[in-house]
């Protein structure tokens, strides 16, 4: 870490923490209210798997070198995309 951070003079990531251990954000510069919304709906869906699949799964996902994620995610992108182009 080059230098020292602006605001601590600290020259290590352990000194910026007891700095900031110490002290808050309000005692340094203006502070301004802000509002913003946030959506806490999760981007993610979870199914259900047979845990003999599971399994198949997490193997071909280490020979390939890739996450089980990864793997589930393209093979049902290629199912969608078959499932389309036979409509």
């Amino acid at each position: 870490m080059p230098g020292k951070t602006l605001i601590s003079k600290a020259r290590t990531y352990q000194e910026i923490g007891a700095f900031w251990d110490e002290h808050d954000a309000t005692e340094f510069g203006e502070q301004t209210e802000v509002e913003f919304e946030v959506n806490i709906k999760s981007q993610r869906r979870y199914y259900p798997l047979d845990g003999y699949l599971s399994l198949k799964i997490r193997q071909i996902a280490e020979e390939r070198g890739i996450s089980e994620e990864t793997l589930l995610n393209l093979w049902v992108q290629e199912k969608i995309d078959q499932a389309r182009s036979q409509q």
